[in-house]
């Protein structure tokens, strides 16, 4: 009777953990979400259309496949470039520091490509669902596309305070010559607050960085990381034979920004998801209506922070990347009559010369509840015009914050009539 009891509690148990891991798994398929059966309206879905429809037709080539027609198709300039050897995605088995998994990204878009495989991986932040990847196979006669619901989120899916939320991910891992990663020690998920020395291991990284440290470039022996001796290299040509990769090069800017818009895109979703789920579960009450306002606030503060760079990682030495990746991102403006872009960049002190994200043009940034860009923008407006001077912005000078105020000002049809004040502090 005493095992029959046993067994019936463990079974109990079982079903109890079945069930919660069922949960976890539909999460995003619950309302208001309904991740999986809303389609997707992007970049991505919109050549898909193109492609289907006959409108375009992808070019493909021997040894790349329909890659540089694809990365043109969505304005993904080939100079972002960034290699990573350790053995993640959907392909581990054909990634190895000697045939890395090449990035590449757009203002919305991030391609992954292997080199001798016919599977090119793609995801994109859509303003609607965040974070959607697609698969392309890519045989000479017609490209096979679909999307990638779970087989992805199994590595892309964050639990926070609200729930489920689908994100991008930069990771830093210790990683064997072999591009295994040894689990048992320290992986840092990183962006534009991560100290360099915890930044891009199981990554290549190609320009110079002066005296500061970077994990990149580094196999495991034992515990420890050992450099290839490559710590401010300008190409990778010692290491394996670039001559089938379109850039010979993994480029420390490109990194670096590609770590700043990973985590906006992921805030632009965690707000996004927060206030549509809590619109979802108000009522009229005064008490869920003050609850809704507080999640709205919340939200609109998780993105004005990484907005304006609330806890960067400064520089000690001045950063030099590729001329080519700098130019193709300065390009994509907007610019102001004088010629600012929050796309010009500092590299010596900070990433850009102006502390606030160029992602603030997005669409994920425009699809953003009503409410809530509202106070986004009113939360912009308070810090730019230098009536809040709370810790966290006083690494805004005040000609930072007046530089700021004019380009959007000057890039930004539809401001909020606050905007139009000429007072700041």
């Amino acid at each position: 009777m005493h095992d029959l009891i046993k067994l019936r509690f463990l079974a109990f148990v079982l079903l109890v953990a079945a069930q919660s891991l069922c949960h976890a798994q539909t999460r995003l398929d619950e309302a208001p979400i309904n991740y999986t059966e809303t389609k997707g309206n992007n970049r991505v879905t919109a050549m898909i259309d193109k492609v289907d429809s006959g409108e375009l037709e992808l070019v493909y080539e021997d040894g790349y496949g329909y890659l540089r027609s694809i990365l043109s198709e969505l304005d993904v300039p080939i100079s972002s470039q960034a290699l990573v050897f350790s053995k993640t995605s959907l392909q581990t088995g054909r990634i190895s520091p000697t045939n890395p998994r090449a990035i590449y990204f757009g203002d919305e878009v991030y391609v992954g490509w292997v080199r001798g495989s016919s599977l090119l991986e793609i995801s994109v932040a859509d303003p609607n669902l965040g974070a959607v990847y697609y698969t392309i196979q890519m045989t000479p006669r017609r490209p096979y596309m679909r999307r990638e619901n779970f087989r992805c989120l199994g590595c892309h899916e964050k639990t926070v305070d609200h729930g489920k939320i689908p994100v991008h991910t930069v990771q830093s891992v210790m990683a064997r010559s072999s591009g295994k990663i040894n689990l048992l020690l320290e992986t840092y998920v990183t962006d534009h607050t991560s100290p360099l020395e915890e930044r891009w291991g199981g990554w290549y990284v190609t320009g110079h960085h002066g005296s500061m440290k970077h994990m990149g470039n580094a196999f495991l022996d034992g515990d420890e990381l050992v450099s290839l001796g490559e710590s401010n290299a300008d190409t990778l040509r010692r290491q394996f034979d670039l001559s089938r990769w379109p850039v010979a090069g993994s480029d420390i800017v490109a990194l670096m920004v590609l770590e700043h818009q990973v985590e906006m895109h992921n805030r632009l979703t965690d707000a996004n998801y927060a206030v549509r789920r809590a619109r979802y579960t108000s009522t009229d009450s005064p008490g869920q209506r003050a609850q809704l306002d507080t999640v709205i606030d919340e939200s609109a503060k998780l993105v004005v922070d990484h907005l304006l760079f609330v806890d960067e990682a400064r520089l000690e030495s001045e950063i030099k990347g590729s001329d080519q990746f700098q130019q193709d991102f300065v390009a994509k403006g907007p610019t102001t009559a004088d010629g600012k872009s929050l796309r010009q960049f500092d590299l010596k002190k900070r990433l850009f010369r102006f502390p606030c994200s160029y992602t603030i043009y997005s669409p994920a940034f425009s699809a953003l509840d009503e409410q809530l860009q509202a106070k986004v923008y009113e939360r912009l407006w308070r810090v730019l015009s230098g009536q809040d001077d709370s810790d966290e912005y006083r690494h805004l000078s005040s000609d930072d914050r007046a530089s700021i105020l004019a380009i959007l000002r000057q890039t930004i049809d539809g401001l909020p009539a606050s905007w139009a004040s000429t007072e700041t502090l």
